[in-house]
């Protein structure tokens, strides 16, 4: 009986075990660190000021934001409240959703959790992965989600380039990206600005690990002492018994 049951269950866990395995194929992969409160404040101003023009983050609150990592409520509302005037305000868009069809053709979606349904190095590498290209109605695509609305709204941080594909069996198979116009940031200046980006977002899809984290230190600690302080009880209890 315990046998079938295995055979079951491994028939039922297959097909999820090999779409991630297929969907991880080709990504990049990113060190996410939410103890790094430096990152996850430079990954908020980017979100803020290039991300939530278009998108929301319809479950996050400024205000909870700005506690979890340790910005003052004046740097908020200097810096990052640029959509909103009260810090107990949702972070959402000003961009009407009829605006972003007319504009996009598709009303951009939520970024909230997108950590958690595409997973942190889908987003590092998705947003590494522009090119230029006339052919698309933003002059931009994208070669982890190909003829993707999304313009590249970074472009002047990475620079330009267009991507050179060889037809091969009548497909066209990517080869490399040829370099255009440089960008404001080096290679290695842009991918650490997208690991901030990306830490952030994966702090946007669960704020509550990070409070998590701190209790669970304590409650490791708490355990120690408990164990310790319950074998010496023990000793002391049995030290009589024969």
């Amino acid at each position: 009986m315990m046998r079938k049951l295995l055979i079951v269950i491994a028939l039922l866990a297959s097909p999820a075990l090999a779409q991630a395995s297929s969907n991880n194929e080709n990504l990049d992969s990113v060190h996410i660190d939410l103890a790094d409160r430096l990152s996850l404040q430079k990954g908020a101003n980017t979100f803020v000021n290039y991300c939530l023009s278009c998108h929301s983050a319809a479950y996050m609150r400024y205000e909870r934001m700005a506690s979890d990592l340790g910005i003052s409520e004046q740097l908020l509302k200097d810096n990052l409240m640029f959509a909103a005037d009260k810090p107990g305000e949702l972070m959402v868009t000003t961009m009407a959703p009829t605006d972003a069809k007319q504009w996009f053709g598709v009303v951009p979606p939520d970024l909230s959790l997108t950590a958690r349904s595409r997973g942190p190095d889908w987003i590092y590498t998705y947003l590494r992965s522009f090119y230029h290209d006339e052919s698309t109605p933003t002059g931009w695509n994208n070669l982890l989600f190909p003829s993707v609305a999304m313009p590249h709204v970074l472009h002047q941080w990475q620079g330009t380039r267009t991507a050179h594909f060889e037809e091969v069996d009548g497909n066209k198979h990517f080869e490399s990206f040829v370099a255009g116009v440089p960008g404001q940031m080096t290679e290695s200046e842009y991918n650490s600005t997208i690991r901030d980006l990306t830490n952030f977002m994966v702090y946007l899809a669960e704020p509550a690990k990070l409070v998590r984290y701190r209790i669970g230190f304590w409650v490791m600690i708490f355990m120690v002492v408990f164990i310790v302080l319950s074998y010496t009880l023990k000793k002391e209890y049995w030290r009589d018994v024969h």
